[in-house]
């Protein structure tokens, strides 16, 4: 009894954990960037991370957290291309000011689900 008990806990984790899985179309430093984010505390708001279309590429969008503090836009290889928002003024780095303007094809990569 004890045994099947296991068998059906282990069961559900594991299926929970897979219903919070990522896509295997994610390149892999995304992956290990929701990782990261996994392990730190609870942002407020939740970290997310967001795929669009941009300038021709498709490029990751991560928000800004709280106060003051910068966005960061990724190209596909996970280069930095700028801060299109944040700051102290919330107008980024004064790269890419035409993201909000130009980025097409919104789609919610990850979500941090904890509250």
């Amino acid at each position: 009894m004890k045994t099947r008990l296991f068998v059906l806990f282990g069961l559900y984790f594991f299926i929970i954990g897979c219903s919070q899985s990522t896509s295997p179309d994610n390149p892999d430093w995304v992956e290990d960037l929701i990782v990261r984010y996994k392990s730190e505390p609870l942002g407020n708001p939740p970290q997310s991370i967001w795929r669009y279309n941009y300038n021709g590429q498709i490029v990751y969008y991560v928000p800004p957290q709280c106060c003051d503090q910068f966005s960061t836009l990724y190209d596909e290889e996970g280069n930095i291309l700028g801060a299109p928002d944040g700051g102290v003024t919330g107008d980024g780095d004064g790269s890419n000011t035409d993201f909000f303007t130009s980025r097409t094809d919104e789609n919610l990569i990850w979500k941090d689900p904890r509250q």
